[in-house]
């Protein structure tokens, strides 16, 4: 998610937990400084206010949902907000209805942020239409996508953790930048044809079984569609700006379709169903290659990616040490490699660590921990 803008206006957050807005990593592949899957990742401090949407796959469901308690009008969370405030954060504030806030008293908000509420219709935007840019309606109740037809100043749309089984009505939308759907029921990406200017879109975490109709976002930069249930990469040609591919936890047997992707620097397929590299031959920028915990059995094929700088292999079946050494040796670059649960350290584990550094001795770091420099 992009980094907030300091703002020279007033801005105050409304919150049930002060510490709502730390965001943190977890844990999970990839261990990228976005956490895994970018949007994907829940505060630690600050429980969801609808948990069900993870632990429930068919949490969805119409008759499942229960009433949130809505806020009536005179009962006013916004009255300390200034008229030309140009932020709003209302997060977990048991809001359920937009309209009862009253937002036309605001002139200049850029930013509304309501995460963690009961929010099941998209309405009441309009009068801040003029100046909106980046609306965030992270884990809510909203079931279709409406009520956005004059918000087209929009560059920021998150509507993650809801309810949405299609994407709609948001072709108009030709300002956005970044769009996230993580965790939801979406199992066909659409009608994005118009969103020429999207540099970052999100779809962890649904029921996509196949990446499509994605020809037209010439402008992406970062594609994530972890936890999804695809079974081949293709697609993905006319992405020649695409930079981070991320696609772990679906059912992938072998890696295609990255050919025309000249750009592409970061890859993270882990927990797939792989058994080697084949295909990553025309790869040539990568600086990260996450292939964690799928059934990779040997490295080659990696040895031309002369940017590489971390290699995540943990949790497969390599086992050759003269081929990893042939392999990674020359790319002077790498500085992390991860190899753990693979035979190279089950088989010794007590000299495994050691064995690495004097093999590849442009190594920083080895699994998680960091080389000593004599």
């Amino acid at each position: 998610m992009p980094s907030e803008k300091e703002s020279t206006s007033s801005h105050i957050s409304i919150s049930d937990d002060a510490e709502a807005h730390d965001n943190s990593k977890s844990g999970e592949t990839p261990r990228s400084s976005r956490g895994w899957d970018g949007k994907l990742r829940v505060e630690k401090k600050l429980e969801l206010a609808n948990p069900e949407a993870l632990s429930d796959p068919e949490y969805s469901d119409e008759e499942q949902v229960l009433p949130g308690e809505e806020i009536d009008a005179d009962e006013d969370l916004l009255d300390d907000y200034p008229s030309d405030t140009e932020e709003i954060d209302c997060v977990h504030s048991r809001v359920s209805s937009i309209p009862s806030l009253r937002l036309d008293r605001f002139k200049a908000v850029t930013r509304l942020c309501l995460r963690q509420n009961t929010i099941t219709e998209i309405e009441g935007l309009s009068c801040v239409a003029a100046t909106l840019q980046d609306l965030d309606l992270y884990d809510n109740l909203i079931a279709h996508i409406r009520g956005l037809e004059s918000l087209t100043q929009l560059t920021n749309l998150d509507l993650s953790f809801n309810k949405i089984k299609h994407i709609k009505k948001i072709d108009h939308l030709v300002h956005l930048t970044d769009l996230y759907f993580v965790q939801n029921k979406i199992q066909t990406i659409e009608n994005l044809d118009g969103l020429t200017r999207l540099r970052n879109l999100e779809l962890a975490a649904n029921r996509i079984r196949e990446i499509q109709n994605l020809e037209h976002l010439t402008a992406l930069e970062e594609l994530w569609l972890g936890k999804n249930k695809i079974t081949h990469l293709k697609g993905l040609d006319t992405l020649q700006n695409l930079k981070i591919l991320s696609i772990q936890s679906n059912r992938i047997r072998t890696i295609s379709g990255l050919d025309n992707l000249p750009n592409l620097e970061e890859l993270y397929i882990s927990h797939n169903a792989l058994t080697s590299l084949k295909g990553l031959e025309n790869v040539h920028s990568l600086r990260v290659l996450d292939i964690s915990n799928n059934q990779v059995e040997s490295v080659q094929g990696v040895k031309h990616m002369q940017n590489l700088e971390e290699l995540w292999a943990s949790y497969n079946q390599i086992a050759d040490w003269h081929e990893v050494e042939g392999e990674l040796r020359p790319l002077t670059k790498l500085n992390t490699v991860y190899f753990e649960g693979n035979p190279l350290q089950l088989k010794a584990p007590g000299s495994y660590r050691n064995k690495v550094r004097l093999m590849l001795p442009q190594l920083l770091q080895i699994d998680a921990t960091f080389v000593r420099v004599s």
